[in-house]
């Protein structure tokens, strides 16, 4: 459903409610506090106007020219004050130095890329979301430092954003020749494929709500992504690992560099390691350690983190690395320098996902639900001053409900929610017993007027699920989520909100023409077969293959594993090897006309091109292939 898209529509100021709540929370933090400004700034040593980097046909991928507002010191009312000062912060960009043989580029992409002089050449650690930005941060760096050749890359973790720019800095001919080697924790590639191939399209369309890509900058709008300023536009790519860090810490001279991995499994990232460097006094804490607050679940969505395990290894890395530390980075946000510096850093974030923890426990063993939880949960007042730890990209309420459901899966145990009404017929019985939309629409316009938005955003949410076509409905609540953004401390709470008002004001979103699927033909030439017949099980419509019995043997050629595919009961299971004389057809082709059909029109019209070799019956695949289903990327989410 779409809105007019008149003036009345548009970002509104902050009310008179919003500017006092906002207010207020500028009276409770120490403003006055610009250690971090020093430290996002020392080492500097020069950058590209506003950081701006284009694609080889002109078009602007990274413009930081946007966020000139953010040059105001003092905050506007429709931003919280303390996530204005972390904006800030984050718009300082270009190359610094950490220590001797050791920089790192800021602000080309919501990620750091560090790169370290060996020997003989560079180690890169994490090079950005995409291509364009990793190759204009190398050519910084050697702008003013010289040619040296790459001679390492590492990805410390799983996450797209420390990996999909590796083509931006080295060829896939040079890692495959020896020339550069990649390392990676145990279980980097299941876990960076996995994350972004069975559940990519609602975590790319609740992304959206996530970073704002769609929010235009600006005081009303997008601001900051907390761990950055937004996610790198540009081209992705991906080099599988070359050398695998498997021991709980592993100790390496790369090009002359001592390294001590040490793997931090299931806490940010499903694959994740720290890393400490000797000879420089150096501790890289990957991105278990940042300025901010992180999630234990984002609100993209993602498998539920350990808060437990993520407490453990930073007291690991304390104990262990601390003593010999005179500045710990990481691969977001700037450093923190000076060994008492950095152990009070360590010590608190350490703290903070231990608290979160031990807590929610503590008030589940008192019966209190998940909502229950996020709403008395508070930090102690010793941690809630350090800026580190304030919700910039995670939220409190949000975490502590993510430990909930680690532990006790979605159902708080109450049996009125075992088995709810879905929203949209809930929403009638709701709206009729409140006695009709004009009704619950007064009433909600004198609680909007009295500044109780959260409850606002609640019954308008009835209302628009009773009738999408309520337009004064779809007004009151994307005014009442405005206001929620702009006191919004978490900036993805920020911008989820902001992304709400606007979808409910004009519609969802329509992906531009040419948007690629979630399986590109680069994810294809590193998908484990397993993963890719995982993707076809979950596109089975059950209903399309009720009452199909299918057996079909997958030959890949070149490759040595042969798969046989079994529909059953509408569940489409496979295995390593072979049907047999029972199967109804055997599939062969290679890798390349496997990557070219998923980057092109697709199965059912490359069966009918005769680009898929069948022996036995092409009705059997014809058959698998008719119960498949295709997705809406912009699917509805706050409306039916």
């Amino acid at each position: 459903m779409t809105a007019p898209q008149d003036p009345t529509s548009m970002p509104k100021p902050a009310s008179a409610y919003t500017c006092r709540a906002n207010a207020a929370q500028a009276a409770r933090l120490d403003f006055a506090d610009a250690a971090c400004f020093e430290e996002a700034q020392r080492g500097f040593i020069g950058s590209i106007p506003d950081a701006r980097i284009t694609a080889p046909d002109g078009r602007v991928l990274w413009d930081l020219s946007a966020f000139a507002f953010l040059e105001n010191i003092e905050s506007p009312d429709s931003v919280h004050p303390s996530l204005w000062r972390q904006a800030r912060l984050n718009r300082i960009h270009g190359l610094f130095q950490v220590c001797e043989r050791m920089y790192q580029v800021r602000g080309f992409d919501i990620a750091n890329i560090t790169l370290i002089e060996g020997d003989t050449g560079l180690i890169l650690i994490d090079p950005l979301t995409v291509c364009e930005a990793a190759a204009a941060a190398l050519a910084l760096y050697r702008q003013h430092r010289g040619d040296r050749p790459v001679h390492t890359v590492i990805y410390s973790h799983s996450h797209a954003d420390h990996y999909g720019g590796v083509e931006g800095v080295v060829t896939p001919e040079q890692v495959a020749s020896g020339k550069v080697q990649v390392i990676a924790p145990a279980g980097f590639m299941d876990a960076a494929i996995a994350e972004n191939v069975l559940a990519g399209i609602p975590m790319r369309r609740r992304g959206l709500f996530q970073f704002g890509p769609t929010l235009a900058a600006g005081v009303r709008q997008h601001v900051d992504s907390g761990l950055g300023k937004a996610m790198g536009r540009g081209t992705q790519s991906l080099i599988a690992p070359t050398w695998s860090i498997e021991q709980p810490v592993e100790r390496h001279t790369i090009d002359g560099v001592e390294i001590v991995f040490q793997l931090t499994p299931e806490t940010e990232a499903p694959a994740e390691m720290n890393f400490h460097f000797p000879q420089f006094k150096v501790l890289n804490l990957a991105e278990n350690g940042c300025h901010t607050m992180h999630n234990l679940c984002p609100i993209r969505g993602a498998k539920t983190r350990d808060s437990l395990a993520w407490s453990k290894y930073l007291d690991a890395a304390l104990n262990d690395f601390i003593d010999d530390t005179d500045v710990v980075i990481a691969q977001h946000h700037w450093p923190t320098w000076g060994r008492e510096r950095a152990r009070k850093f360590l010590i608190e974030q350490r703290d903070l996902y231990r608290l979160m923890h031990d807590q929610t426990l503590r008030l589940m063993s008192h019966g209190l639900t998940p909502h229950e939880i996020a709403e008395t949960f508070r930090l102690p007042a010793s941690l809630e001053q350090s800026w580190h730890v304030r919700p910039y990209y995670g939220a409190i309420a949000h975490n502590v409900r993510a430990v909930y459901a680690h532990y006790m899966g979605p159902y708080d145990g109450n049996p009125v929610n075992l088995d709810p009404l879905a929203p949209q017929p809930a929403a009638l019985k709701y709206i009729e017993y409140m006695g009709g939309a004009e009704a619950v629409l007064a009433r909600a316009q004198a609680d909007f007027d009295a500044g109780h938005y959260r409850w606002v955003v609640q019954v308008t949410h009835h209302l628009v699920f009773a009738d999408p076509t309520n337009q004064r409905a779809r007004q009151l609540a994307a005014d009442a989520m405005e206001q929620l953004a702009y006191q919004s401390e978490s900036s993805t709470w920020r911008n989820a909100y902001a992304l709400g008002a606007k979808e409910l004001r004009f519609g969802a979103p329509k992906p531009p023409p040419g948007t690629p699927g979630i399986i590109t033909p680069k994810v294809v030439a590193m998908l484990p077969m397993g993963m890719f017949f995982d993707f076809l099980a979950m596109r089975v419509n059950a209903d399309k293959a009720e009452g199909l019995q299918l057996r079909i043997d997958w030959v890949m050629e070149g490759e040595p594993d042969r798969w046989k595919l079994t529909l059953s009961h509408s569940a489409l299971s496979h295995a390593v090897g072979s049907h047999g004389a029972a199967a109804m057809a055997t599939v062969r082709m290679s890798r390349a006309t496997l990557a070219g059909i998923v980057g092109g029109a697709g199965f059912a019209a490359a069966l009918q091109q005769g680009q898929i070799p069948i022996e036995g019956d092409p009705q059997a695949l014809r058959q698998l292939l008719g119960t498949l289903d295709s997705f809406n990327p912009s699917f509805n989410i706050l409306e039916p």
